[in-house]
């Protein structure tokens, strides 16, 4: 009798090792692999395709304990995103971080993009929305019109930097957070400033756009800015090459020519006076605070010094401007660059 009460408990013991050991395999136990590094789970997306996901692209060992503890734990409510995974992982954590939408944030970092097209393109690599879906945003009329903007200008609301940004979200939601950056951007100190010279932020940002094309050089961005400033101030049409070149839409030129400037567009400042209707790339926040923070000169021309140094030659008037020019175009053809 005594043998029996001992193999029971023996029985008992091991049955009670088996199933924790079990359990633990099943919930604690390491079920990631390496084979990926996210789990993108796209919008719309119900528990079935999550599984088939992670079957297809092996990212768990044993996919059936994992079905088996994502049905224990009641996962059942899908939420969309860009998810970090770790090799050696346990069902328990990876689903918790699945019910809890805990979802790592992508770097959103974006700069010096002239048209609407390449901002879009880089939304459609890095998050889920693709290029076509964010294009119709910013051309859309009625959309930019609920925030006081155009089609045309509606690139100025994006100010250069590096934002975190959740990969599901969408185009609206992208827009609104970076319209928020922007709002706190513009503070007091610098609505003031532009107002001091009668510009809009909107028309602060054009014209930093059109600066930053000019300068190779931060130093030389406060310089630039007063020579525009001084053209606007006297009527005069800006004359700035990279907005013809904007207007062409062909940015391997590196020599405008005579016939360029007869280019028929609303950005080719040869043409028309003032500023184009919206900027011609996205400006540095260096470009536009030198607007704001302008030097106070009497300059009205500049052309790019002969030695291709990058600077640029200023002048007062037209017959220094005809010299510094003309020493351009003489190096410029001493080089061989027609176009």
């Amino acid at each position: 009798m005594k043998k029996f009460w001992i193999a029971l408990i023996v029985i008992v013991v091991l049955s009670l090792i088996g199933t924790g050991v079990f359990y633990y395999l099943r919930f604690m136990g390491p079920n990631v692999t390496d084979n990926q590094d996210y789990l993108y789970i796209k919008t719309g997306s119900n528990i079935d395709d999550v599984y088939k996901t992670i079957e297809e692209k092996g990212i768990v060992n044993d996919t059936n304990s994992f079905l088996q503890a994502a049905q224990s734990m009641k996962y059942h409510t899908v939420k969309p995103g860009k998810y970090r995974l770790t090799a050696g992982m346990s069902n328990r954590a990876f689903i918790n971080m699945l019910k809890a939408g805990n979802q790592e944030a992508v770097k959103f970092s974006f700069h010096n993009f002239r048209l609407k097209e390449q901002f879009a393109g880089y939304v459609g690599k890095n998050l889920e929305p693709d290029s076509a879906s964010m294009l119709a945003l910013l051309d859309s009329a009625k959309f930019a019109e609920q925030y006081g903007l155009t089609t045309d200008n509606i690139y100025t609301v994006f100010i250069p930097n590096t934002y975190q940004i959740y990969w599901n979200t969408t185009p609206e939601k992208l827009f609104k957070r970076l319209y928020a950056n922007y709002e706190k951007f513009w503070t007091a100190e610098r609505k003031q400033k532009a107002a001091a010279i009668n510009l809009t932020p909107q028309e602060v940002y054009i014209l930093a756009s059109i600066v930053d094309s000019e300068a190779l050089f931060d130093s030389e961005m406060p310089t630039i800015a007063g020579l525009y400033l001084n053209r606007l101030r006297k009527g005069q049409k800006l004359e700035s090459d990279p907005t013809v070149i904007f207007a062409i839409k062909d940015f391997t030129i590196k020599r405008v020519l005579k016939r360029d400037l007869l280019t028929n567009s609303p950005y080719n400042t040869y043409l028309y006076k003032g500023l184009p209707p919206g900027p011609i790339m996205m400006p540095s926040i260096a470009a536009i605070d030198a607007v704001l923070n302008y030097e106070h000169n009497d300059y009205i021309y500049m052309v790019a010094k002969e030695d291709f140094s990058g600077h640029h030659n200023f002048a007062k008037d037209e017959a220094g401007h005809k010299e510094n020019a003309r020493k351009y175009h003489e190096a410029l053809n001493q080089r061989n660059i027609k176009r």
